[in-house]
């Protein structure tokens, strides 16, 4: 009995490590991966994008795994879905 209460106090640390990873480093991450992928999911046609080039475009065609955008009033190009940082919400000011 002694021998298993010895293994559980010098597992303990590890244990305890364990959890502070967790809980700070790999949930956080989880939910913000899985809060940019609705995020990815709900854009539409019309919304403004930041992709993570920089770049500030506008979608006008929801594809696949690529969008269609326009970055300017006559250049259009596709871009992966991969690639879109966040969107430009309608109180965001681009600079």
């Amino acid at each position: 009995m002694g021998q298993a209460n010895e293994l559980f106090v010098s597992l303990l640390p590890l244990i305890v490590l364990f959890a502070v990873f967790y809980f700070f480093l790999i949930r956080p991450q989880r939910v913000q991966a899985k809060r940019h992928k609705e995020m990815l999911a709900a854009l539409k046609k019309g919304d403004k994008v930041v992709s993570s080039g920089g770049l500030i475009c506008e979608i006008i065609k929801v594809e696949g795994i690529f969008f269609s955008v326009r970055l300017s009033d006559e250049s259009n190009a596709k871009l992966s879905k991969d690639f879109v940082a966040y969107k430009l919400d309608d109180g965001t000011q681009a600079q």
